[in-house]
């Protein structure tokens, strides 16, 4: 198979959330394949500097830009000035979200809607006015950032659940929307990955550890570099007959009901 399939040269690709974690790591992934990355963040401009001068530190062609992906009106400007600044957008990779781990019972109203606004309705924001370009070329990419809890509940992260539940409809009806124009409309679903956010349980004897390497068939953690040639593959030509997907980079977590503790 000819490599020029996954050749991503020349791309634009905008990351939500891609100062650090796993936004970074596909941003990276995609940037070492030859796009340009556009990184995104609103927590600091100084944490959005820092973020471009490690990917440029790399070789990597990066700019940034600091806006609320909640917030229509930046959101409009932002991309105003992206496609002035930089070009086309190709690629867009919808990754910015939080999580509060508050039971239900418990958890406020205000913030139940603050996890879906990020989480749900930024992809649908940002992917609308992103779209409107890519139709007008009659190609684009889209990749919203998915989780296990799109398919699975869990304690304590209700919202959350309900807002990955909701993106993977919204990237399935996205697709089904887009199709007709040449824009391919997909998503990754991570497992647990080794992160700065995971480093305190990530260490034998924990509780929570023990449990994702029983409940991991690979029995480890995942690696977030595992997610470069997922998004590079749906971010190439490569997937072009691939729209409504969900991508599970999981270790093989959703194809088992699990282990006992005690089984090798």
């Amino acid at each position: 198979m000819s490599i020029s399939l996954f050749d991503v040269k020349g791309k634009n690709a905008l990351v939500t959330g891609s100062t650090h974690g796993l936004g970074m790591a596909m941003a990276r992934g995609l940037g070492l394949a030859g796009a340009t990355i556009i990184v995104n963040g609103n927590s600091s401009q100084d944490k959005i500097d820092k973020a471009v001068a490690l990917y440029k530190s790399e070789g990597i062609n990066a700019v940034g830009y600091k806006f609320n992906v909640a917030n229509e009106a930046e959101v409009i400007e932002a991309i105003t000035n992206i496609e002035e600044e930089v070009g086309q957008i190709d690629i867009l990779i919808n990754n910015a979200g939080i999580i509060k781990r508050t039971p239900l019972l418990e958890m406020e109203v205000a913030d139940f809607k603050q996890v879906i606004d990020i989480d749900l309705v930024s992809p649908f924001i940002v992917s609308k006015h992103v779209v409107k370009g890519m139709i007008s070329r009659k190609a684009g990419k889209v990749i919203n950032i998915c989780s296990m809890m799109s398919e699975l509940g869990r304690n304590s992260v209700g919202a959350y659940a309900a807002a990955k539940g909701g993106l993977k409809m919204l990237t399935q009806n996205m697709a089904t929307e887009w199709a007709k124009h040449n824009i391919q409309v997909n998503g990754i679903g991570p497992g647990y990955f080794a992160t700065s956010q995971t480093e305190a349980i990530r260490v034998d004897g924990h509780p929570f550890n023990d449990f994702i390497v029983n409940r991991t068939p690979a029995a480890k953690w995942g690696d977030p570099n595992d997610l470069a040639g997922a998004a590079i593959f749906l971010a190439s030509k490569a997937s072009d007959f691939v729209s409504g997907h969900i991508l599970y980079v999981d270790g093989g977590i959703l194809a088992t009901i699990g282990k006992p503790s005690n089984e090798d």
